[in-house]
């Protein structure tokens, strides 16, 4: 079975929402894959060494994204190294601007790694409303058939 993690942080929680829409699509293919949904302070190298595929959700704090979703990445960096090459992820940012910032923080991260980004951002700005959250969803089911039949 293949493993999906799904990582997220939230403060005012529309990151949470965010996160919670894409697990309840990729759990449309629980018979297929294995999911895993952690907060980013408690996210840590065995969860990112057991996927199979990585989906993040974060605000856009200050232009940046969360501090526990950096913390994540921090964390997860160098056990990492040399053993999650290619690693396909995708990523979900509630934004209060244009989360152009956080989203390039988190894709100069993943070329470290490197990661390779398999679904294009969801860059949610302002409130959510029902056609983000489908994206999201949406993006979840991807994600998770995407990994099920080693498309990505």
């Amino acid at each position: 079975m293949k493993h999906l993690l799904i990582v997220y942080a939230s403060q005012t929680g529309h990151a949470l929402q965010m996160a919670l829409a894409a697990l309840r699509g990729a759990k449309q293919l629980a018979d297929e894959v294995e999911i895993r949904f952690e907060h980013g302070l408690r996210a840590n190298a065995d969860d990112l060494l057991w996927c199979h595929g990585l989906l993040l959700a974060t605000p856009e704090n200050f232009g940046y994204m969360a501090g526990a979703m950096k913390d994540f990445l921090d964390r997860t960096y160098y056990p990492a190294q040399g053993k999650v090459e290619g690693l396909p992820f995708a990523v979900m940012i509630s934004a209060g601007n244009d989360g152009s910032g956080a989203l390039n923080a988190i894709e100069r991260i993943a070329r470290g790694y490197p990661l390779t980004r398999v679904i294009e951002p969801i860059i949610a700005k302002g409130e959510l409303t029902a056609e983000v959250l489908a994206r999201c969803e949406e993006m979840g089911q991807t994600m998770a058939a995407g990994v099920a039949y080693g498309v990505f």
